[in-house]
C-alpha cells in the first residue's frame, strides 16, 4: 500500500509532514514542501502496458493525461472522485522549419496550450484542486499573469467552489482575463506586478482560510510532472537530448525534474535529459543565478517583457528549479522581446502558434546554437506552454501596420476589384 506525504526539499533536514496542511512551508526550517511517497515496486513494463492499455477506455480519469498515470500520482484516497476536464493527451509534433531557423536541431514541440483552458497549468490544476476537494475547500485563490487564473476558475466551478484571482492592475491580457470571469471568478486587480499580488494573497490566505493553488502548491507541480510520461511515451520511450522550457515561477522545470527523477528510480528510463529554461531579458532573475553562479536568487524588482505569463521577478520555485537544473546538467538562457517574436514567427512557418513566453524556448535554442553551447543535429523537445490566442493584443500590435496592410485587404463589393485583389495575391505566391 502506498503512502503519501508532504517532505522538505532542504538539505540537513527532509522532515515529513501529513498532506492536510495548506502551507507549504517546512515547520521545522522554513524550506519548501514536496509530495513523497513509500510505494512498492512495479515492474517498468507492466506500468507502460497498464498507462498504454487505459487509452481504450471510457472511463474519465483514463482519458486524462494525468490521471492515466495515477500511479505517479497516489496521494488520492481510495473511492475519492478526481476533478477532471480530460487535461493532457496533447501532441508531440515535429517542426523542421523552427529546427532549421534555431540552428539546424531536430526540433519538437509539446503543445500545451492544446488543453481545456489552453494552458499547461490544467496539469497541475487537476491534481490540486481534486485534493481541495478532498480537504473540503469551499474556497480557492491564486495570484495570477493570466493562465494559472483561467485554469484555477474552471476547475474550481467543475468541483463546486468559490475563485477568486488577484492580478496586476491593467497587466492581464483580456483574452485571459475574459476566461477567468466566464468561469465566475472574482478577480481583484492589485498591485503593478504579479510578486506584489502574490505576496499579499499570501498572507492572507491561512488566516481566512483560503486553498491557495500557485505552484507554491506541490499537488500542482505532481500533476505538471506527468508531461515528461507523456512526451516519452509519443517518443517510445527514447529520451532526448534536450527539454527546453519557459521560466516563469519555475513551477514546469520543477516538475519535470521531480517526474524525471521518478521515472528513472522506477526503472522506466535509464538516463535524464539534460533540462533547459529560457527567461525574458526583462524578467530573468533566475538566470542571473546561474550565470553568476550565486547561492541565492536575487529578485527583479520591476519585470519586464512582452511575454506576460513569465512577467515574474521572484520566482518561488527557484530552489525546485536549480535541483533540478543541477540534477541533469542542464542549462538556464535569457532572450530578449525581439528574439521571442523572431521565434514565434518561425513558429508560425510549421502552423504552430503559440502565447508569447512559450516562443522563449526557441528563441532560447538558437542562441545557445550560435553559442556552441547545444550542437547542431541535437535531438530536442521543446515545451510550448500556451494557446496562440492568450495574448492577441501583443502578437497583433508586434504584427506591424505593412505586415497587417499586405494580409488585411479590404475591396469594395464588386468582382473585378475582387479579381484584382486575388490577382495581387497570386502573383506574390
Amino acid at each position: 500500500m502506498t503512502k503519501a506525504f508532504l517532505q522538505c526539499i532542504e538539505d540537513g533536514c527532509h522532515r515529513k509532514h501529513t498532506l492536510d496542511r495548506k502551507d507549504y512551508r517546512c515547520d521545522a526550517c522554513g524550506g519548501m514542501l514536496e509530495i513523497g511517497y513509500d510505494a512498492p515496486r512495479v515492474a517498468p513494463q507492466a506500468l507502460r502496458q497498464t498507462w498504454q492499455s487505459r487509452k481504450s477506455t471510457s472511463a474519465i480519469e483514463d482519458q486524462s493525461g494525468v490521471w492515466r498515470f495515477r500511479e505517479l500520482l497516489p496521494f488520492v484516497p481510495e473511492g475519492s472522485n478526481v476533478v477532471t476536464l480530460g487535461e493532457g493527451h496533447t501532441p508531440l509534433l515535429d517542426v523542421d522549419r523552427a529546427g532549421q531557423w534555431a540552428g539546424g536541431v531536430r526540433l519538437a514541440i509539446k503543445h500545451q496550450g492544446n488543453n481545456p483552458t489552453g494552458s499547461f497549468k490544467d496539469l497541475g490544476m487537476t491534481a490540486c484542486i481534486t485534493e481541495a476537494a478532498i480537504l473540503g475547500s469551499r474556497v480557492t485563490v491564486c495570484a495570477s499573469t493570466g493562465n494559472t487564473s483561467a485554469s484555477m476558475s474552471a476547475y474550481a466551478v467543475r468541483a463546486g467552489m468559490k475563485a477568486v484571482v488577484t492580478v496586476p492592475a491593467g497587466k492581464i491580457s483580456a483574452a485571459k482575463l475574459a476566461q477567468a470571469l466566464e468561469f465566475g471568478a472574482v478577480v481583484i486587480e492589485i498591485g503593478e506586478t504579479f510578486d506584489d499580488s502574490f505576496r499579499l494573497l499570501r498572507a492572507l490566505t491561512a488566516e481566512l482560510n483560503l486553498y491557495l493553488v500557485n505552484s507554491l502548491n506541490p499537488f500542482r507541480l505532481e500533476g505538471q510532472k506527468t508531461i515528461v510520461c507523456e512526451i516519452l511515451e509519443q517518443r517510445d520511450w527514447r529520451v532526448p537530448e534536450y527539454i527546453v522550457v519557459p521560466g516563469g515561477n519555475l513551477g514546469n522545470v520543477s516538475a519535470i525534474g521531480k517526474g524525471l527523477r521518478e521515472l528513472k528510480e522506477l526503472g522506466l528510463i535509464e538516463k535524464l535529459p539534460r533540462l533547459v529554461v529560457t527567461q525574458a531579458e526583462g524578467a530573468n532573475p533566475f538566470y542571473r543565478m546561474v550565470a553568476n553562479n550565486s547561492a541565492e536568487l536575487i529578485p527583479v524588482a520591476e519585470p519586464r517583457t512582452e511575454a506576460s505569463a513569465i512577467r515574474i521577478g521572484n520566482p518561488v520555485n527557484w530552489k525546485k528549479a536549480i535541483r533540478a537544473i543541477r540534477a541533469t546538467e542542464g542549462m538556464v538562457e535569457s532572450v530578449s522581446d525581439d528574439e521571442i517574436f523572431a521565434a514565434k514567427a518561425a513558429l508560425a512557418h510549421d502552423g504552430v502558434g503559440c502565447e508569447p513566453a512559450s516562443a522563449t524556448t526557441i528563441a532560447g535554442i538558437r542562441k545557445l546554437v550560435a553559442s556552441g553551447k547545444i550542437p547542431r543535429g541535437a535531438d530536442i523537445v521543446a515545451v510550448l506552454t500556451g494557446h496562440q490566442l492568450k495574448d492577441p493584443e501583443i502578437s497583433l500590435r508586434r504584427r506591424g501596420e505593412a505586415d497587417l496592410a499586405r494580409q488585411r485587404l479590404r475591396v469594395e463589393p464588386d468582382v473585378n476589384k475582387l479579381r484584382a485583389a486575388l490577382e495581387r495575391v497570386l502573383a506574390s505566391a
